[in-house]
């Protein structure tokens, strides 16, 4: 089971989620999207993809942010846990998808594991996010199957 945590301010990152959702349950994979994420509500061992967007100075979505808070006061561990991110920023700011970056920085200290580097999605770039993120589709599935 992939565990699909949506960090979505104006509807890009939600946009990705489903694209990248519906692909993998086509490759098979069961998919569960959590467009308000609650640490008390998830699976820790199950894979977790978050996907999220990264706006104002560096800021996390406001759908979000509440989940980032829950694991920054929580006590438990997360050591059993696998994920991966994808973040969407723009490289014209300084805090070019910090948001992916504060997520992630709050998962390894919970002992989580990044199964590869987080997918920065440039909103300057030609491509649209969501073709993106399906381009690097294929890793994130091959390195799911390396820890099965």
């Amino acid at each position: 089971m992939i565990e699909i945590l949506v960090g979505s301010q104006m509807g890009a990152a939600e946009y990705v989620a489903e694209q990248v959702a519906e692909t993998l349950v086509q490759a098979g994979y069961e998919a569960s999207l959590h467009f308000q994420p609650d640490l008390d509500q998830l699976n820790p061992t199950h894979i977790w993809l978050v996907i999220t967007s990264t706006y104002g100075a560096g800021d996390l979505p406001d759908n979000i942010q509440p989940f980032a808070d829950q694991l920054a006061q929580d006590r438990g561990d997360l050591t059993t846990l696998s994920y991966a991110m994808i973040t969407l920023g723009d490289s014209s700011y300084d805090t070019f998808c910090q948001a992916g970056r504060t997520l992630s920085k709050l998962l390894q200290q919970k002992g989580a594991k990044p199964l590869l580097a987080n997918l920065e999605i440039d909103a300057l770039t030609a491509d649209l996010p969501e073709d993106q993120a399906l381009v690097w589709l294929p890793q994130f599935i091959k390195s799911i199957k390396k820890g099965e």
